[in-house]
């Protein structure tokens, strides 16, 4: 049985990131990138498949687990009947150097026997590398990657298997470091000697950037934990930010819905910079505008959903068969087809981010607005189409009332920009453009007899992605129409006080079999709703009810499973932890995010 989602924890160096078990096995490794081929792949098959296990020998219990305070150093104890040990991992930040991954193991009593088990399994899990041994150094060697162990002690090379063990005794006060650094063709291993110093020099950098954060409200520790996450899964090179550290795990065990999530999608672009931005974090976010505008250049017609890392257009599909999958959930994919969908709420979301860029007073770039002309002159052919949806279902294209929405923010964003700042465009159409959205989805996708806005025109159902309908300023929070999608949500989506995407008998929207859990993002947008309405004792219920769920280090996933009551889909997720860290500073502060995207310059309409 594979560990729980909450047994893991992250290391990561801003370039890619490793999950570590509760165990001690570094079980999922992407190098150099983090959308590169995984090294080690256990996560999704087992210990043949690549990981690192470090821990004591014989019988011995996990004792505790936390990162240092402010960092994203990681620490886990174990006990054994001879004594008791800490075992310390780390991913050095990089700048210019290449990845590594240094674990310290360090004697806290007694006398451990240790045990380091290196399983390098490149291309997913796949390949056997060719191991040669070098004093206390081991090359694996497989194709382009050239990966070293070395340290303090020494391994022995199993050729057969094609891994690395090391044996060692650790007494109270010792501390053993090993390293794993992975190598250009050309590179050189560097001495191993400073280990240690490297440790205390990641501790460092991370507690300056933490240092940085501006969030002085309740549960401070749980908001910084959420925004070194949203570091952790940040490509530096570009500034893009990864929805998740992880491909194709589960939104329901053993079932089919399992995809890549190691890119960056426009529609986490606007709650991500002004997380960013009320946090104190303007390089961040100036970076991620920056990636956003890179990223989407070109011609309007290519705007896709999701790009990768560096902006990179071409994220093909494929299936990964030679891994069963977590929890035998199968396929697994690398890649994603929905970067091809056609989703018409990436309009507005990129608007809107780069909207919210100028009221923050980010330095402003003067090709942004030629890239909004041209995304506005390219909308107003495409916003009466049917689209894939906020969800990406891969089943018929339909008007879904989110995504027309979001259509009607980007024309509201650009009026704006002209009535608010002096740039220049043709006014006039989009207000018209704007007024017939509004009242196109006003009629056709609002159910009168339910009293609620439904999830496309001629639905019955209601879809969480309509508690964004006052969070972007369409209709005030208090307008009938809204209160009574907010009430349709509590009715038909809430279970064990989380939020479903939309009813579970509605599974036919994206076309594919079984059901999946509830969605943490989707739960966070209620609280922000409830924020707006000064619902704020019910806002901070979910938010702690939200947080209840996280692993004992802080971490959550995309959803949760009720039933199982654990966590589940692609792990950290960034859109969960953005929705965290905004759904606390809506409740503690009167310009939160919620509020300020929730700001409209045009009057409600009854």
């Amino acid at each position: 049985m594979p560990l729980r989602l909450e047994d893991y924890a992250v290391i990561g160096d801003t370039h890619t990131a490793a999950l570590v078990g509760f165990d001690g096995s570094i079980d999922w490794l992407c190098l150099p990138r983090l959308d590169s081929d995984a090294c080690f792949a256990a996560l999704l098959g087992d210990r043949d498949n690549g990981c690192w296990r470090l821990a004591p020998a014989g019988a011995h219990r996990a004792t505790g687990r936390q990162y240092r305070d402010g960092t994203l150093v990681l620490q886990t104890g174990f006990a054994t009947d001879t004594g008791t040990v800490r075992v310390v991992d780390c991913m050095p930040v990089r700048s210019g150097s290449d990845p590594q991954v240094i674990r310290v193991v360090e004697g806290v009593s007694g006398t451990v026997e240790m045990q380091s088990s290196f399983k390098l399994r490149p291309n997913y899990g796949r390949a056997l590398p060719w191991l040669r041994q070098r004093a206390k150094r081991v090359h694996a060697v497989v194709g382009p990657h050239d990966v070293v162990v070395d340290g303090d002690v020494a391994h022995d090379i199993d050729d057969e298997t094609a891994t690395a063990t090391a044996s060692f005794t650790v007494d109270a006060g010792d501390r053993v470091a090993l390293r794993m650094s992975w190598l250009d063709p050309d590179g050189k291993p560097r001495d191993a000697a400073s280990l240690l110093d490297a440790v205390a020099a990641t501790e460092r950098w991370w507690r300056r950037w933490s240092d940085k954060c501006t969030y002085a409200g309740e549960h401070r520790d749980m908001y910084l934990r959420s925004l070194i996450t949203l570091k952790a899964l940040t490509y530096s090179p570009s500034g893009g930010i990864a929805a998740a550290a992880t491909t194709s795990l589960p939104e329901s065990l053993g079932g089919v819905r399992n995809w890549d999530y190691r890119y960056c999608w426009l529609r986490d672009a606007t709650y991500t910079l002004l997380t960013l931005m009320h946090a104190g974090y303007e390089d961040e976010a100036v970076a991620w505008r920056n990636w956003l505008i890179r990223a989407v250049a070109g011609h309007p017609e290519q705007l896709q959903i999701m790009y990768g890392l560096q902006g990179e257009r071409r994220l093909v599909e494929s299936e990964v068969p030679w891994l069963a999958g977590y929890a035998d959930s199968s396929p697994v994919r690398v890649g994603n087809a929905a970067h091809e969908q056609l989703q018409l709420d990436v309009y507005g979301e990129v608007m809107d981010a780069l909207h919210q860029a100028r009221l923050h007073d980010i330095a402003p770039d003067d090709d942004a607005w030629v890239l909004q002309l041209r995304l506005l002159q390219q909308l107003e052919k495409l916003w009466q189409r049917p689209d894939n949806g906020v969800w990406e279902v891969r089943s018929q294209r339909r008007h879904f009332v989110h995504s027309k929405v979001m259509c009607w923010v980007a024309f509201d964003r650009g009026v704006q920009a002209v009535e608010r700042f002096g740039l220049d465009g043709p006014v006039d159409r989009w207000r018209a453009a704007r007024e017939a959205i509004f009242d196109q989805v006003c009629d056709q996708g609002f159910d009168k007899r339910r009293r609620s806005f439904t999830q496309y025109y001629g639905s019955k159902d209601v879809d969480a992605s309509l508690l964004l309908l006052p969070q972007v300023g369409f209709l005030p929070i208090d307008d009938p129409r809204v209160e009574g999608t907010i009430a349709a949500v509590e009715r038909d989506l809430m279970h064990d006080g989380f939020v479903a995407r939309y009813p579970i008998h509605s599974s036919s929207t994206d076309g594919l079999p079984g059901g999946e859990g509830t969605f943490l993002m989707c739960t966070l947008w209620l609280a922000n709703c409830y924020a707006l309405a000064d619902r704020h004792e019910d806002a901070r219920a979910i938010v702690e009810r939200v947080m209840a769920l996280a692993s004992n280090v802080g971490l959550l996933a995309e959803e949760y499973d009720a039933d199982a009551k654990r966590l589940i889909g692609n792990f950290p997720q960034a859109y969960s932890h953005v929705g965290l860290a905004t759904a606390l500073q809506s409740l503690n502060r009167p310009d939160g995010p919620a509020q300020r995207r929730a700001a409209r310059s045009v009057a409600a309409r009854s």
